[in-house]
């Protein structure tokens, strides 16, 4: 499918968070425009941005290009830009979104680079997006998702995402903005589908990890990445999502690299809970999120509101808040009723 073209390319670009993946996605920009404004919530963090142009707390022993501004201010962060991408962990994803409406430009893009479900609502990001800011700006809201290690696509390895709107210009305007050299972003008009497949899969990865940490097999690990997505599928079907958006990259795609890839918080996780340590615990050493916690909570929730059956995001539940010890919930998931393999 041919996309429009968009009218004219943005000069100026912002990133709002400056996590691994804000930090990697500002880095790259900064290869291709002269200027890209980077929103740090920590002052102190975008004071060492700026000097030593490394982010070593998210993101240490990638240099950061001279064109990346790190700023705590969004007011200084949004002047004059046309594309905004909100990369922000979901739990904070509404109040920062909603300081930053007031200084959007007109006319801006925007999008949501951040992969979960809000706890409290069950909302999207772009969903939040689209309340808290002006009605005129909700039209020219999008979503980038897909398979994506922030370290990887920092070093410049080859890596293909999914920009995704319900209007193709706006898909292919996001498109266009961001894809170049080793980072290669196809459209969609999904955007639903995307955001839910990119926050079904770190649930999914958590078990994945649980899976490896108990040493059962690449025979269970298949299986479980198999009946994961079609967990991911039903779910995304019953909110309205397009069926074929969960067989490519933002689907299948995310869910095999974060369910087997060693750079994956949220496997790593799972791993750690089966090896018998607390989830507090591990949540408390760790500075990066890992965003299959909170969204597995959205999911479980989401799930019972549409009357859809996800065992495997059931039993993820169960281990991390319920006190289910992992061995138990794959006794459980193996003895379930038989029943066929499409339902």
């Amino acid at each position: 499918m041919m996309l429009p073209v968009a009218s004219e390319a943005p000069r100026t670009v912002a990133v709002v968070g400056a996590g691994a993946w804000g930090t990697t996605l500002a880095t790259i920009l900064g290869d291709r425009y002269p200027r890209v404004n980077l929103w740090v919530f920590e002052a102190d963090l975008a004071e060492a941005i700026q000097c030593r142009r490394e982010n070593g707390v998210y993101l240490p022993g990638v240099r950061i290009p001279d064109p990346v501004r790190a700023t705590s201010s969004l007011a200084e962060a949004l002047t004059d830009v046309g594309l905004v991408l909100f990369v922000v962990p979901s739990h904070v994803f509404r109040r920062i979104a909603s300081a930053a409406a007031a200084h959007l430009p007109s006319k801006a893009l925007v999008a949501s680079a951040t992969k979960g479900i809000e706890v409290e609502t069950l909302a999207t990001m772009s969903e939040i997006l689209a309340e808290v800011l002006p009605p005129l700006d909700r039209a020219r809201l999008a979503v980038l998702s897909g398979p994506s290690f922030a370290q990887e696509v920092a070093r410049r390895r080859p890596t293909a995402v999914v920009a995704a709107a319900r209007d193709p210009s706006v898909a292919g305007a996001l498109q266009r903005a961001v894809s170049g050299g080793s980072f290669r972003v196809y459209a969609g008009l999904d955007p639903l589908g995307v955001e839910l497949g990119g926050a079904v899969k770190n649930v999914i990865a958590i078990a994945a990890g649980i899976v490896d940490g108990l040493e059962l097999g690449l025979n269970a690990r298949a299986a479980l990445i198999t009946r994961g997505l079609a967990e991911m599928s039903r779910l995304g079907v019953a909110k309205g999502a397009q069926p074929a958006t969960f067989a490519g990259l933002a689907g299948m795609g995310d869910l095999i690299l974060t369910a087997t890839g060693d750079l994956s918080r949220n496997r790593r996780l799972g791993m750690a809970i089966a090896g018998g340590r607390r989830l507090e615990e591990i949540l408390a050493g760790s500075k990066s999120v890992a965003e299959g916690v909170n969204t597995c909570r959205s999911v479980v929730r989401l799930a019972e509101r549409l009357g859809v059956e996800m065992p495997i995001s059931r039993a993820v539940h169960r281990v991390l808040f319920e006190g289910q010890a992992p061995r138990e919930a794959v006794v459980q998931l193996m003895t379930r009723e038989l029943r066929f393999e499409g339902e």
